[in-house]
C-alpha cells in the first residue's frame, strides 16, 4: 500500500552510479502513500543524508530509480513523493488513481512512457487487508481486498506486458510476502490474495517460456515489516496490531527489491525467518496450523481506538512516514540479505574449501 523507501545510497544511484548506469523507466504500483516525515529521518543512520520519506515499502522504493512514475491514491501524498524523487536528482511521474481500475494502471504506462520512453521495469506493490476473523470479515471487505492486492498486480502485470511484449524485453517484480506460502489467522483475505499473486506469476512465467519471450519475472517474498500497514488498516481485533518478530525496516526491503529488479532470480526470500517459514510449511504443515495460531501478530496490551480511521476504502488521513511504530523493535540490517545477494560466489567458497580440507585430509592420513 504505499511506496518503497529510500535507501543507503539511493543518491548516488539515483545520479547514475550503483547499479543504475543508465536511465532507466520505472512504473511502481501502490495504493496509499504518505507523507515524508524529515524527524524520523534524523532518527534513522541510513537516511541521514537523503531527507524524508513516506509509509510502506513502495515510498523508498521509488527512490532507487532515475526516471519513475507512480500510481497511488491521494493527490498531495503523491506530489510529496515526487518531489522528493526529483530532490534527489530523479525525474518523477505520479498518477493519482485506485489499482482497482484496469483504467488506472494503463494510464500509468501511458503517461511514464510519454515522460520517459519505453517502461524496464514495472513494480507491483499495492495492498490492502483487514485484521478479522474470517465470519466477522463482511463479503464486501473481502472483495475489496482481493481487488487492490490480487487484481491491482493482475492489471499492472497486463498494462506491463502489452508493451513489454512487443519489445521482447524488461522485468516484472511482484512483491510478495512470505503469507503467499503460509497463511495465518486473522488474515483470511490478504493470505489469499498473496497466493493468488504467487499461482499468477507462475502461471505467467510458464507462458512466457512456452512462447519463447525474454520478460523477466521474479518476486520478492518479504517478512515482518515496520511500515503505517499495522495502524491505517482495518481491524476488529481488539487490540493494536503488531508484526510478528523479526521485524524489519522498510529499507531493507526496497533493497531486495531494487536488487531482484536487476538479477535474474526467480524468488528472493527476504529474512532468514521467511526462507525458513516457507520450507517448513512444505515439511510441517499441521505443526505450523497449531503454532501460528497464537503467533500471528507480535504481543501487545494496548487497545485498539475504534474509531482510528483506516484506508481500505480512502486514503488515512494523517502525516504518515516511511516507518510504522516499531523502529525499537525493528532491524536495520539483514544478514540473510547479504548473503543471499552473492549465494552463488559463497557457494563456489565453499565448495572449495571442502574440496581444500578433504585434500589436506587425505595427504595427513597417507603420511
Amino acid at each position: 500500500m504505499a511506496l518503497s523507501k529510500i535507501i543507503r545510497q539511493v543518491a548516488y544511484e539515483l545520479t547514475g552510479g550503483g547499479v543504475i548506469c543508465r536511465q532507466r523507466a520505472t512504473a511502481v504500483l501502490v495504493s496509499s502513500l504518505g507523507r515524508r516525515d524529515a524527524n524520523q529521518t534524523r532518527g534513522c543512520r541510513h537516511h541521514r543524508r537523503y531527507g524524508g520519506r513516506w509509509p510502506g515499502d513502495g515510498t523508498t522504493l521509488c527512490l532507487r530509480w532515475r526516471l519513475i512514475g507512480i500510481v497511488a491514491r491521494g493527490g498531495e501524498r503523491l506530489k510529496d513523493a515526487q518531489q522528493e524523487v526529483e530532490r534527489l536528482g530523479g525525474r518523477a511521474v505520479v498518477v493519482e488513481g485506485d489499482v482497482v481500475d484496469p483504467a488506472t494502471t494503463e494510464r500509468l504506462a501511458e503517461v511514464t512512457e510519454a515522460a520517459f520512453g519505453p517502461i524496464d521495469i514495472w513494480v507491483n506493490n499495492a495492498m490492502a487487508s483487514v485484521y478479522a476473523k474470517i465470519w466477522e470479515t463482511p463479503p464486501e471487505e473481502f472483495k475489496r481486498v482481493t481487488e487492490v492486492t490480487y487484481l491491482g498486480y493482475v492489471y499492472g502485470t497486463q498494462a506491463a506486458l502489452r508493451r513489454m511484449l512487443p519489445r521482447d524485453r524488461g522485468t516484472i517484480v511482484q512483491v510478495g510476502s512470505s503469507l503467499a506460502y503460509r497463511s495465518i489467522p486473522f488474515q483470511a483475505a490478504y493470505c489469499g490474495a498473496k497466493h493468488a499473486i504467487h499461482g499468477f506469476t507462475d502461471s505467467l512465467r510458464s507462458e512466457l517460456i512456452r512462447d519463447r519471450k525474454h520478460v523477466r519475472l521474479t518476486m520478492v517474498q518479504l517478512p515482518s515489516m515496520n511500515t503505517p500497514q499495522f495502524v491505517w488498516v482495518k481491524s476488529r481485533l481488539p487490540q493494536k496490531a503488531k508484526p510478528p518478530p523479526p521485524i524489519y525496516q522498510p529499507e531493507i526491503a526496497a533493497e531486495a527489491i531494487h536488487w531482484s529488479a536487476h538479477h535474474p532470480r526467480r524468488e528472493f526470500y527476504l529474512g532468514a525467518m521467511t526462507s525458513i517459514g516457507i520450507k517448513l510449511t512444505k515439511l510441517l504443515p499441521a505443526f505450523l496450523d497449531h503454532y501460528l495460531s497464537t503467533r500471528s501478530f507480535g504481543k501487545t496490551s494496548e487497545p485498539r481506538n475504534p474509531a482510528k480511521p483506516d484506508n481500505l476504502w480512502h486514503p488515512a488521513p494523517g502525516n504518515f512516514a516511511a516507518h510504522g511504530p516499531f523502529d525499537r523493535d525493528a532491524q536495520e540490517k539483514s544478514w540473510q540479505l547479504r548473503l543471499s545477494k552473492h549465494r552463488r560466489a559463497i557457494s563456489v567458497g565453499a565448495l572449495g574449501l571442502a574440496g581444500a580440507a578433504w585434500m589436506l585430509s587425505r595427504q595427513s592420513s597417507k603420511a
